[in-house]
């Protein structure tokens, strides 16, 4: 009886050694970041927040036609998750990149996935009618604004540069602000997915 005792003793101990400890809480643990919403993806497709659901996101708002920041942060991102997939593929895996325009009036899905295919290629990007973007900047708390004069076609967007680790269940975990280099996207998901 105690070695049968001690043999499943040891048994829980290689069990318990061969998982992975828990992260600690991220920073925005607990805070309102994020919620539902319903947008469609570069292919047309409707997506919505239970499309993530189980998966941690790494989510970005921006627009397609910014000159600079946008298109750095994402391949920030796109790189970062590239460099888990080599040393922690299994993880990596459970991650999707999302991008969620702030400009719908000229990102649809066409100008949308032109822009994906240049980045990492699980990268969902996001639309749709002014409405519904403006619900998911409002849940995400994204300040976003149009800068320039009234009617002109080409126009900046004044906007937050910022990328959440949202987790499975869809609560927020920890961010990185503009200008994240791709070790610290890596380093971010390395902290915080299980």
């Amino acid at each position: 009886m105690n070695s049968r005792r001690t043999l499943l003793m040891a048994l829980a101990v290689v069990a318990l050694a061969s998982c992975e400890p828990a992260a600690a809480p991220g920073p925005l643990a607990g805070s309102a970041i994020g919620g539902p919403f319903a947008l469609v993806d570069q292919n047309g497709r409707a997506f919505t927040d239970r499309d993530l659901a189980g998966k941690y996101a790494l989510v970005y708002f921006g627009y397609t036609y910014c000159p600079d920041v946008c298109p750095l942060d994402v391949q920030a991102i796109s790189q970062g998750l590239s460099a888990l997939e080599k040393t922690a593929p299994a993880r990596a895996a459970k991650v999707v990149p999302v991008f969620v325009t702030v400009d719908p009036e000229r990102d649809r899905p066409a100008e949308l996935k032109a822009f994906t295919a240049n980045f990492h290629p699980r990268l969902v990007a996001l639309s749709g009618t002014r409405a519904q973007v403006d619900a998911a900047m409002k849940a995400y708390r994204i300040y976003a604004r149009r800068a320039g004069p009234a009617g002109a076609k080409d126009y900046l967007m004044d906007h937050m540069a910022i990328t959440y680790l949202m987790g499975p269940d869809g609560k927020p975990i920890a961010f990185t602000g503009q200008g994240a280099t791709a070790a610290d996207i890596t380093r971010e998901l390395e902290t915080y997915v299980r």
